[in-house]
Order: C-alpha cells, then sequence, then structure tokens
C-alpha cells in the first residue's frame, strides 16, 4: 500500500537510503486516502531538518525557497550531484516538513517508461497492487500520449479531493495530512533512463511534461547524478532550475558521523586515524559507513568500556591495534556498495544452481559473453580513458623496467603532493577521450604483455594464448570497436578540431574492467595510474 511504503521512504531518508521501502507490508486496517500522498510519521521543524542534514542548510534553504508559500507555482527543479550526497534525502525530507502531497518514482526499480508511467498513475488514483486485483495497475500505459492524458485526469481527480481543505492544520493535525493543493512529482535516478531507453525519446517528454500539462498545481522535480548538460537535447522546452549538492568535504562528514555517536569524543578521535586516507578514495557516505562500522569495532576492542574519554597513552594504543586493518579496508571500499547486491543475487538464483565447493560466489563472474579479443580492446578503451597520454611510455614500458626505476627515486614531500593534487583533478574530469591511434597502441602493448604472463603461470593453454601483436587481424579489431561501441561500452565523440580525427571515450565503471581483468587474468591495477 502507498501509506507504508512512502512512510518508510521518508523516514529512512533522515539517516541513509534503505530497501525497507520495498519490504514493508501494506497496512489493511485503513482503505487509501488523499492523505497517503504525505510522508507520515512526526512532524519535522526548520531546526530538526536541518540538523538532521549537515553541511546542506544552503541547499536546504534554497529548495525551500523555490517551494514558496502554500499553494504557490513551482517551476520544475533539476536537483543534481554525486552519488550519496544526500539528494533525495532532503527533497523527501521537505516535503515531509512542509507537509506536501507528492509521487515518488525512481528509475531505479521503474525500469521501462511502461513501469514508470503506471507507478506514478497508481499513486495519484490511490491504487495498491494486491491478490484481488492479481497485481495489476489501475491502467495500462505505454505511450507517453496516452499517459499525458491519464495524468492529467488523475492530477485532476487528485486536486479535487484536494480543494475545500484548511489552508494550514491544527498543531495535533498536521502530520500526515496533505497542506494545500500542490502536487509534486519526484523523478529520482534519472541518468537510469538513458540505458534503458536508447532512443532518449523519455527524456525530452519529462522535461517538456510542464509546458504539456500547462497546470499551474503541478510541481516536477528531478534528481540525477550527472550535471544538466549531460541531457542536453536540441528539443525545445523550459530548462529546469538547477540546484547543485556538491561533495562533503572531511569536515562535513565528520559532521554527519559524529551527529548520532553514543561517544563523540572517542569517535573523534577514531576519525583523527581513518578520515584523511578514506577520504583519498572515497567520500560516498554509503560507501564510508560500511568500512568505518567494522573499523570502529577493531579500533574499541582494547577498550573495556566503551564510554571512556581517552587520553593521549590510550590514543596511541588504540593506534597500534588499527593500524593493520586500514589498508585492507581501503583497499574493499570500493566493493562495499555491492555486496548486497551479490548477496540477493546468491539468494534469488540459489535454488537453481549449484555452487562449487571452495568457490567465492559470482564476484569474478561476468553476466555476458564476450570475446577475448574484445576483452582486452575494453581495457585498452579504460586505460586510455583513465591513464593521462603523458604516462604511456612508461606504464606500456616493453622492457618492463619502469617500476624499478621509480623504486630507486625517492619521491620528496612536495612532488607527493602535487601527484595528489594531480590525481583528485583526474578524477574529477572522469573519463577522457582518446582517439583511435592510442586505444589501437594500447590494445597491442596490453596483448603482448598478456603473453609474458600466461607464461609465467604456465597455463599451458593454447587456445587462450594470446600471441604477440596477432591477436586480431586489423578488420576483425574494428569490427570488435564497432560492436563495443553499438553496446555503449564505448562512446564515439566529435572529431578534434586540431587533430581532425574521431575521438572515443570508455563508460565502463572500474568494477567491471576489474572482472574483464581478473577473467582473463590481467593485471590491470598495475597499469592504472592512481
Amino acid at each position: 500500500m502507498q501509506i507504508g511504503r512512502r512512510a518508510a521512504r521518508c523516514s529512512s531518508s533522515a539517516t541513509t537510503r534503505s530497501n525497507a521501502v520495498e519490504n514493508m507490508k501494506p497496512c489493511k486496517s485503513h482503505s487509501p486516502t488523499i492523505d497517503g500522498l504525505v510522508c507520515g510519521g512526526e512532524p519535522l521543524n526548520l531546526d530538526d531538518l536541518l540538523s538532521s542534514f549537515p553541511a546542506r542548510k544552503i541547499q536546504i534553504l534554497e529548495l525551500l525557497h523555490h517551494f514558496g508559500p502554500l499553494n504557490s507555482p513551482m517551476l520544475p527543479i533539476f536537483v543534481y550531484g554525486g552519488a550519496s550526497t544526500g539528494k533525495t534525502s532532503v527533497t523527501l525530507q521537505i516535503l515531509r516538513h512542509l507537509n506536501r502531497p507528492f509521487v515518488y518514482s525512481s528509475c531505479r526499480t521503474c525500469y521501462s517508461a511502461r513501469i514508470l508511467f503506471e507507478s506514478i498513475l497508481n499513486q495519484l488514483l490511490l491504487h495498491t497492487k494486491n491478490e484481488a486485483n492479481g497485481y495489476l495497475s489501475i491502467k495500462r500505459c505505454e505511450k507517453p500520449s496516452d499517459f499525458v492524458n491519464m495524468i492529467r485526469e488523475a492530477l485532476v481527480d487528485a486536486m479535487n479531493n484536494l480543494k475545500g481543505r484548511p489552508g494550514k492544520s491544527k498543531l495535533g493535525e498536521s502530520a500526515g495530512r496533505a497542506n494545500g493543493r500542490m502536487i509534486y512529482l519526484v523523478f529520482d535516478n534519472l541518468e537510469l533512463i538513458q540505458e534503458w531507453d536508447k532512443n532518449s525519446n523519455l527524456l525530452p517528454f519529462l522535461f517538456n511534461l510542464y509546458d504539456v500539462l500547462k497546470m499551474p498545481d503541478i510541481g516536477l522535480i528531478f534528481i540525477s547524478s550527472y550535471s544538466p548538460d549531460a541531457y542536453y537535447t536540441n528539443m525545445g522546452y523550459l530548462d529546469p532550475i538547477p540546484l547543485y549538492f556538491p561533495d562533503y568535504t572531511e569536515d562535513d562528514i565528520r559532521q554527519v558521523f559524529l551527529r548520532n555517536q553514543a561517544n563523540p569524543k572517542l569517535y573523534s578521535c577514531f576519525f583523527d586515524v581513518v578520515l584523511r586516507p578514506f577520504c583519498r578514495v572515497t567520500r560516498r557516505l554509503d560507501e564510508l559507513s560500511t568500512a568505518f562500522s567494522s573499523l570502529f569495532k577493531k579500533y574499541c576492542e582494547p577498550l573495556s568500556d566503551p564510554m571512556v574519554a581517552p587520553n593521549e597513552e590510550m590514543k596511541r594504543r588504540l593506534f597500534g591495534h588499527v593500524q593493520s586493518h586500514i589498508a585492507p579496508a581501503l583497499n574493499e571500499v570500493f566493493q562495499v556498495a555491492s555486496q548486497p547486491s551479490l548477496e540477493a543475487n546468491r539468494e534469488t538464483q540459489g535454488r537453481g544452481s549449484i555452487k562449487r565447493p571452495g568457490s567465492c560466489g559470482n564476484l569474478d563472474e561476468m553476466e555476458f559473453h564476450m570475446s577475448t579479443s574484445g576483452k582486452y580492446l575494453l581495457i585498452s578503451a579504460f586505460l586510455a580513458s583513465r591513464n593521462p597520454a603523458t604516462l604511456d611510455a612508461s606504464l606500456f614500458d616493453p622492457k618492463g623496467d619502469s617500476d624499478s626505476r621509480k623504486r630507486k627515486r625517492k619521491a620528496s614531500g612536495k612532488s607527493l603532493e602535487n601527484k595528489e593534487i594531480a590525481e583528485q583533478d583526474l578524477l574529477m574530469k572522469g573519463p577522457g577521450t582518446f582517439p583511435l591511434e592510442r586505444l589501437l597502441a594500447i590494445f597491442q602493448c596490453i596483448t603482448s604483455v598478456a603473453e609474458g604472463f600466461l607464461e609465467e603461470e604456465k597455463q599451458g593453454d593454447d587456445l587462450s594464448r594470446v600471441e604477440a601483436g596477432s591477436i586480431l587481424p586489423m578488420s576483425d579489431v574494428l569490427l570488435q570497436l564497432s560492436s563495443l561501441c553499438n553496446a555503449n561500452f564505448i562512446i564515439k565523440g566529435g572529431s578534434c578540431p586540431l587533430e581532425g580525427t574521431t575521438r572515443y571515450h570508455s563508460t565502463v565503471s572500474e568494477e567491471l574492467a576489474l572482472k574483464v581483468a581478473r577473467s582473463l587474468k590481467f593485471p590491470l591495477s598495475k597499469y592504472l595510474y592512481r
């Protein structure tokens, strides 16, 4: 039932996103009403809202300014920023604070246009899927033109139900009661539409929905991890108002984690040890929360009383105890977010599959088939996008002695600082572009390197052995490149005006690249610039 799902979603967004929304059981004791479009729970005043989200005061006040007074029209808003920066949580908690009715749809769970349209209509028409109706939607909707007509009718019905209500309820009645006649449509994870809607017709339609409906009592909120530039098209529509959520700084992360700690002094000492090295790797709160949870338990093992205030001697003892566990935790931090989904896949596939004894699960298994040459070409594109072109000569040195030369020279503090700044700049810029000639050169190098590693491991399998310089004819390599471009693993960009050649860039995540490299027994981390 939408009431239970909405209450769970809003309560979980105050801390971290949770799957409790999907696991909540429907409440059969109440019939759905228009108040089901409002977050349940206790009333949330502005002070509690600001204290719940440290370092997000500017964004909260700006969002409140865009929402405006009761029943005031609102232009579409585009909330964007990196992953785990509080975009969804802040938006939903503001709607809870204002008691405004809204419809929330995530493009992660609504993975097609039909599911997205029907999810919105089900919430507006207060329809609940259950056994009695065969778990069917109230209306079948596949086309955008049908969705416009259906949502207009649904919005009119919902607004008629909201009319006649007092502008503001009494204090005891305000919680869970819809205020005003405005209805807000929240589209979360908007960037995923580009993955399951290859024609890219749905995104311009959603951005143009405000002009198509021409209803002042509707507000549209788009939430995305990509900037508005990633959605630019030549189709004319009113650009939504952008609102940026920047990444958390080290001080912001400290405020977030210290907010609900039973012993802030002890946790602050723990943060003095682990915060800086982890922030160099990631600043996502979900990854840091999982990593810090296990590390803090290790940190507190020597203590008999977890509420004690540590002195200098105790700080040194605790640091010596946890120091050896920091490096392994840093190596695992990128796998933190994928562990729950892997375990869920094991549970769903466990009945129909046979586990091999001694196996470590599906961590190294790929979900699709790809030829050996395609895998090497995919790795080549990933390295070309992530590594600066100036380092190709040193990283792919055929003599293999570039690493030994680097170890002989002890880097100074200034050079280490410059390298760290360069790494951060490279990470912020994202995957770079590269010409075809560079891609083929890296492909030639790593296939020749792979032969040496296969000989060292004595595989002896002639079918899987890669011969240097002759893995595939050039025509077949170009055919593999075309296939990867059609599968959106590699994107073909525009031509460089100075070089006059077409440039490419890789869209493959590091997790997938590591999986492909492990399937080939290729040492990807040795050739990846950090």
